[in-house]
């Protein structure tokens, strides 16, 4: 059965090739929507940052559990 087990390979890197993009967009959004409801400007930037961050670490998470926690 390794057919199997590499198409789960394959959806497990598809996967972590729409987290950096999704938690970017989330980010953004999330400081998008609180900059209109306080009436700020600087929580887009700050938000989307975060949002990157949390990416970076969850990509680097998911890379470090496939090297065995190296």
């Amino acid at each position: 059965m390794p057919k199997d087990d590499s198409l789960k390979q394959v959806g497990k890197y598809l996967g972590l090739a729409f987290l950096m993009p999704v938690s970017t967009m989330i980010g953004y959004v999330m400081g998008y929507l609180l900059d209109k409801a306080f009436h700020t400007k600087f929580l887009t930037f700050t938000f989307l940052l975060f949002g990157i961050a949390a990416g970076f670490i969850e990509l680097i998470r998911e890379l470090n559990q496939d090297n065995g926690g190296k």
